[in-house]
Parts: C-alpha cells; structure tokens; sequence
C-alpha cells in the first residue's frame, strides 16, 4: 500500500487550531484520502470562520476537531506567520483550493459530489467543472435543504454520498453551518468532505474572483464588500475588528517571548 501524504501540522491562532499548509501538499493530503474512501474532514476557515470560532465554544470545537483547516486568506496566514513563525507564502483559500483539488482529482480518477447552496448554483457549478475538466466524474449534485436535515432525511444523505462512489465531497453550505455538517459526518461518510463555502458562488459565476493583487495585500474582504455591502458590511465590520483588536493584544506576548527564546540560546 502506497505510504499517504501527512496531515499537516497545525498552529493555534486565538486558540482555533489551523494547519501550517500549502496548495500543493493540501491538495495532495485531500485527493490521496479521496483515493482510498477515506472519511477526512476539511475546511478553508478565513476570518469570518476563525472569529466565530473564538467566540463560541461550541464552535471552536466543531473547527478543532476537523482533520484539515486551511488558512483561507491573508490574515489568517499573516497572524500564523507572525506568531508561530510558520512561513506560509500564501493564504491557501476554499476557492482556489477547490480547483486545484479538482485538477488532481481528475488526473487520478476520483470521483466527485456536490452537496450545498440551491439548484442553480450547485448545477451552475457541477457545469463549470465539467468544462473546465472534462474527464471529472461527478458523482452527484445535491442542493441545500436550507434548514437541518431530519434523521431520515440525513441518512438518506449519507447512504446516497457513498452509493455514489464519490471520494470528495464539496460542501458548500455557509459558514459556521458547513464546519459542523463536515465534523458531523467524518466517520459515517467515506469521502474526503471540504467546506468550501463560496467556491459553489464562484464556479457558478454568480460572484468574480477579485484580482491577484487584491488577494495578495489581504483586501478580499473589499472587494466582497463591493460586490454585496449590503449583507456583508456589518459580518466584515465586525469581524474584521475583532480580528486585529485579537493581534493587537495577542503582539506584547509574542514579542516578550522572542526576546526570552533569544536570551535562551
């Protein structure tokens, strides 16, 4: 049996535990457990995701237990880096990590199913796969119900995504909701099940990828804003702040512990 690619380890970032990872070994680690049916959780966890998490217990844990998470945009790498030294060139997002898993998926014959976010999209986006990958197999495509499945419904969901013959499993469902159907359904699902929440928005054309650059000085957040201000201005109002007033009191301690690690040596 060939040996898999490691999880990677992961670093705490105001106590959510993050994976210090990049968009080849990422993909790789997904797409080798989607090989062998293995039931791994993962998920591109960006500000939004990682504020929530320090706020609600309950949250932090369904994040904590997740077998992959993801810094999905530059802050998150920023914060990792700064603190933990991690040297992540890049932020790895739920986006741009989707396709590359698909691209792998693809080259090595593992199957594929949607689940999450309404008709149109989902279909829109199943469409976009396909003409990007011609020779994907998409195992299936299944909206979002929009509330929580009943028992019934639930386990007809999980006999459906492993009838299927799927390795992975795009879920895209919303943050927090997304994180908790992934932890929920690690060990009853024989897939690798990502929350890659605004992927389905993106291939389906429904939302515009902004600019490298934008992406590169962390102003993700801005150009979303633009694009939808009036859903998004009060989540980015107040995440966005709760975020850098976390760094802010989190530095003092980070730096008085590199001087004591210098006066150590």
């Amino acid at each position: 049996m060939a040996v898999m690619v490691d999880v990677p380890d992961k670093a705490n970032v105001f106590g959510v535990n993050v994976s210090v990872t990049d968009y080849a070994e990422a993909a790789s680690v997904i797409v080798e457990r989607g090989v062998q049916r293995q039931s791994f959780g993962v998920s591109a966890l960006a500000v939004h995701g990682l504020i929530t998490a320090t706020q609600e217990d309950e949250f932090r844990d369904v994040v904590n237990s997740i077998d992959l998470v993801t810094p999905d945009g530059q802050p998150v790498r920023w914060a990792m880096n700064f603190f933990h030294g991690a040297g992540l060139p890049d932020a790895v997002s739920g986006p741009e990590l989707t396709w590359e898993v698909l691209e792998a998926a693809e080259a090595a014959d593992v199957g594929v199913y949607l689940f999450g976010s309404t008709e149109e999209t989902a279909q829109g986006f199943a469409d976009e796969i396909v003409r990007r990958h011609p020779n994907i197999r998409i195992c299936g495509v299944q909206p979002d119900r929009f509330r929580d499945a009943t028992p019934e419904e639930d386990a007809g969901d999980i006999s459906r995504i492993n009838a299927s013959g799927a390795g992975i499993v795009l879920v895209g469902r919303g943050c927090p909701r997304q994180e908790r159907w992934v932890a929920a359904h690690v060990g009853k699902v024989d897939a690798a099940l990502l929350a890659v929440g605004a992927a389905f928005d993106f291939g389906a054309g429904n939302l515009s990828r902004p600019p490298e650059w934008v992406r590169r000085y962390g102003l993700h957040w801005a150009y979303r804003l633009a694009e939808e201000p009036g859903r998004l201005w009060k989540r980015y109002l107040k995440t966005n702040s709760l975020f850098l007033a976390k760094f802010v009191q989190a530095t003092p301690k980070a730096m008085l512990a590199r001087v004591a690690g210098r006066r150590g040596r």
